[in-house]
């Protein structure tokens, strides 16, 4: 009698993981709470400036007035144009670009989770190789924060109905919207494999992780208006995706290194 024993394939470990790992995020409630946030946040941020729009305040000390200006467009509450500059206006920070910062905590905390209850050491032990680890976290990390902006768009569409704020695409038009969009997608690559770095640099440590990657996140921020602006086009697609590709990549073998020359717990 032949015995044949069935090879565990890097495929099969991985679509193991996978699977395991898709499971833990959508039976997890912080990411129905994340998402929640993400639909709530684009409604509040729209009707409350819309309301505030013109309104007038007074430094006590200087004298000086300075006058509110709301959102002219439902559209500025997703980018703005390459022509325009929203700098650190309430245009420029109050848009779906802070969602690469609450992206960071659903990493961080999905991860953290793993070292904190032992489940981390136990799969490193039993079956999987921390490589296998690594790219099912950041595909599983990447479809979360993928949800997390479209949940802010569909939050936006109905915001601006709210609001009463105008949806002509203007200068940018369709076209540019959508690829404004599939280019903010694929721009969550390249921020994902950063929190992923820094959450197994700090594994159980929470704070070092959010702490890490919220400065890091903080470097990136204002290059996200120059890489997926309003009027976006497939060039801006297309260098999110080498982007995505190559940090996804990189950080991943770095990633992968921490995990092997550190402890786990």
């Amino acid at each position: 009698m032949e015995v044949k024993f069935e090879t565990n394939s890097f495929a099969k470990r991985l679509k193991s993981m996978l699977r395991v790992d898709f499971r833990r995020m959508f039976t997890m409630p912080l990411l129905y709470i994340l998402v929640g946030v993400c639909l709530a946040m684009p409604i509040l941020i729209l009707v409350m400036t819309t309301m505030m729009d013109g309104a007038v305040t007074v430094d006590p000390q200087t004298g000086v007035e300075t006058v509110v200006e709301g959102f002219r467009n439902t559209w500025e509450a997703i980018g703005t144009l390459s022509t325009e500059s929203a700098g650190m206006s309430m245009i420029g920070m109050c848009n779906i670009n802070l969602l690469y910062f609450l992206a960071a905590v659903l990493v961080c905390i999905f991860v953290a989770d793993d070292f904190r209850s032992g489940y981390a050491k136990n799969l490193f032990t039993v079956r999987a190789r921390k490589g296998d680890y690594v790219i099912s976290k950041t595909i599983v990390c990447f479809a979360g924060s993928v949800l997390m902006l479209l949940a802010f768009f569909a939050g936006t569409m109905v915001g601006g109905a709210i609001a009463g704020l105008p949806f002509d695409t203007g200068a940018a038009g369709v076209r540019g919207i959508v690829m404004c969009l599939l280019s903010k997608l694929c721009l969550a690559a390249v921020f994902v494999p950063i929190y992923l770095l820094w959450s197994v640099v700090g594994k159980q440590k929470l704070w070092l992780s959010l702490v890490g990657s919220f400065c890091v996140g903080m470097l990136f921020f204002m290059m996200i208006p120059m890489l997926t602006p309003l009027n976006s086009g497939i060039r801006n697609v297309m260098l999110c995706v080498a982007g995505g590709a190559l940090f996804s990549v990189g950080l991943g073998a770095v990633s992968n290194t921490v995990l092997k020359k550190t402890s786990l717990v």
